[in-house]
């Protein structure tokens, strides 16, 4: 009877503890963005809307879509696997330039901002010689 109860307990202890764990965000192939061709996004990303009158005079265009989890809780996760893809791309990320949930992302002459929330990203092609 002892050996039942014990493996009772060690089961409902592993399925509770493997249902408390938090959700990890896996891509599993990637597509190119709605705003710049040679700039990888997950491939399960819901496009939302392209904006191209922003109130920022530094962006030249911008799109939004849909990803579970992409950030982790309250988007302070960034997506360690995204960034790697989008460094094997060729896209360097500007550290110097990082601002809280946003990060700069440069090739060629081209600049692009990811900001990333908990189920959210936005993509924003900046202009040339954008102040930022």
């Amino acid at each position: 009877m002892n050996k039942y109860f014990f493996a009772v307990i060690l089961l409902s202890s592993l399925l509770f503890a493997n249902g408390c764990t938090t959700s990890k965000h896996v891509e599993t192939g990637y597509a190119e963005s709605a705003i710049h061709d040679d700039f990888p996004i997950p491939e399960a990303a819901k496009q939302g809307e392209i904006t191209t009158n922003s109130a920022n005079p530094n962006i030249k265009i911008g799109v939004s879509y849909e990803l579970d989890n992409i950030g982790g809780e309250q988007g302070l996760y960034p997506p360690e696997s995204y960034f790697q893809k989008l460094d094997d791309a060729g896209w360097a990320e500007l550290e110097d330039r990082r601002m809280g949930h946003v990060q700069f992302f440069e090739k060629e002459d081209t600049v692009i901002a990811i900001e990333i929330h908990e189920d959210t990203f936005e993509l924003y092609e900046m202009k040339p010689g954008a102040s930022f």
